[in-house]
């Protein structure tokens, strides 16, 4: 049994999940009439193994209060306070930057509604702010009231159950906070955490002393982390010496067309692509492959020399095109084309949070397998044998997969090829911290996709394409396919990828 308290004197359906006869985990309702729905198996929820001891159980299982803050009446009068997303960030809760409450308003607030030491305030709409969570401080707030805003999610745990400081470091973590926003409903630029996801999110729940040490291990520990991430940061920057600014300049160099000459014999790459878009419209009218999210993007240089982009759909309507010349991050030469990545790959997913194994035979790809100097298998993890089979056949890595580290300080944006001539064990997969690109060879060369992503266009900008925390960030499946990259013509492409590779080597060897 995953959850054996029994809360049927406090709520009126509460959920029980337990082991079924196959090891997975199910779950089932309970009412306030002690009836049971029939188990549910919740194998593929599950992130990660817990010990002996721990449980699973949904947050509103062992909370007393979960609920969206409401859209206040403002005022100038600096009396009651709105606790809104720019008060709660990572170092911590602020009331500096709050607005406040018109005070005739403030007697339509429900007590529950006012906020208590250790709620949870988590950040639940936005771009870059989704996710992030504060822990609400009365010794912080000189007004002595506040309420939160419509962007805002109040978590009040029950602490004879759930210590709020274990709560707030298990979702402050990485296993949460690197799926956020695919968790999240909305479009790429409005997120939005819908309160009924919060309510069901699984929490691991230790014994309650245990979540206690657990809390006082962390305090010790983070000053120490602090600590290695200055050293982590001073090796980096001995690291940025002058061959690897030079590597920089050439990978840069290559993907802005400088590298080679252009040929002018060459496809256009805007007939590639429409090439392209027509065998996929073929696919996907077929069943074959799904249309894109949106429908297909095309990006085309309008009257006035800006670029913009337009949507056609598998029915062949257009949307109206938006000017995108802000996105652009540099000029191509003529014949090349922009594109997102989602255009010219065939596949692109994180990949999951696999059961291991001590039996070394089907390895999982993580960050630590992929560096800049290329792809090993030595450092994997592997998976459970008895759960092989849950693994569809296109998360198995195939040659010239890229492998994109998506999460983490210091990992972030790293990136490597698959080599299976590099992986003795003939199979892998990729974990949840690793986005697997697949790219159309006929239309995008994963060399040249590769020498891109590598790039300082890339690089440097990539933590604030991420969102969440500076020790936390996480570069989003939805950012990744919405990546604009550079086509060239297909030949140019592995005519930059041999010259690169050409010059690369003079570099080393210097």
């Amino acid at each position: 049994m995953l959850i054996s308290l029994d809360f049927t004197t406090l709520v009126a359906n509460t959920v029980e999940s337990q082991f079924g006869s196959d090891g997975s985990p199910y779950e089932k309702r309970v009412d306030a009439r002690g009836r049971e729905s029939e188990p549910v198996c919740i194998e593929g929820e599950i992130p990660f193994e817990i010990p002996e001891g721990w449980e699973w159980a949904r947050l509103e299982s062992v909370t007393t209060y979960i609920q969206r803050g409401k859209s206040p009446k403002y005022s100038t009068v600096e009396k009651y306070p709105v606790i809104a997303q720019k008060c709660n960030q990572w170092s911590g809760f602020s009331v500096e930057k709050a607005r406040f409450i018109d005070p005739a308003t403030v007697s339509k607030y429900a007590d529950e509604r006012v906020l208590k030491d250790g709620d949870l305030l988590w950040n639940s709409t936005g771009l870059g702010t989704l996710g992030r969570m504060a822990v609400y401080d009365s010794a912080k707030n000189r007004y002595g009231w506040a309420v939160a805003d419509s962007h805002v999610t109040v978590i009040r745990t029950r602490e004879d159950w759930l210590d709020y400081r274990y709560a707030f470091a298990y979702f402050a973590g990485p296993s949460v906070q690197s799926v956020i926003e695919e968790q999240a409903s909305g479009s790429t630029k409005q997120k939005e955490l819908a309160q009924e996801t919060v309510r069901n999110y699984l929490i691991p729940l230790p014994p309650l002393a245990e979540q206690r040490r657990i809390v006082e291990r962390v305090g010790e520990l983070m000053p120490l982390v602090e600590e290695y991430g200055e050293l982590e940061d001073a090796r980096e920057a001995l690291d940025a010496a002058l061959p690897g600014r030079l590597r920089k300049s050439v990978l840069q160099l290559a993907v802005q067309g400088g590298l080679v000459p252009q040929d002018p014999a060459d496809e256009p790459a805007g007939v590639l692509l429409e090439r392209i878009r027509g065998q996929r419209r073929q696919l996907v009218a077929e069943g074959k492959m799904r249309a894109p999210k949106g429908g297909e993007s095309i990006i085309f240089a309008g009257s006035d020399g800006r670029r913009y982009e337009k949507r056609v759909d598998a029915r062949g309507r257009e949307s109206e095109p938006v000017c995108i010349e802000g996105e652009i991050p540099f000029e191509i030469p003529e014949g090349w084309e922009w594109a997102r990545l989602e255009s010219v790959t065939t596949y692109i997913q994180r990949g999951k949070s696999p059961k291991y194994s001590t039996v070394e035979k089907y390895p999982v790809i993580a960050q630590k397998c992929n560096q800049w100097s290329g792809f090993s298998v030595e450092k994997a993890r592997f998976i459970d044998p008895a759960t092989v089979s849950k693994y569809a056949d296109e998360r198995v890595l195939k040659d010239g997969d890229l492998l994109w580290n998506s999460t983490g300080l210091g990992t972030l944006g790293r990136m490597a090829v698959y080599d299976s001539a590099k992986n003795r064990y003939g199979w892998a997969v990729a974990d949840s911290h690793v986005t697997v690109i697949r790219t159309q060879e006929d239309c995008l060369d994963h060399r040249f996709a590769f020498v891109y992503f590598a790039g300082p266009s890339v690089q440097s900008v990539i933590e604030d394409q991420a969102s969440g925390s500076t020790k936390q960030k996480e570069l989003a499946q939805e950012t990744v396919r919405n990546y604009l990259i550079p086509i060239p013509p297909l030949a140019e492409q592995h005519r930059i990828v041999g010259q690169f590779c050409a010059a690369l080597s003079k570099l080393t060897n210097q």
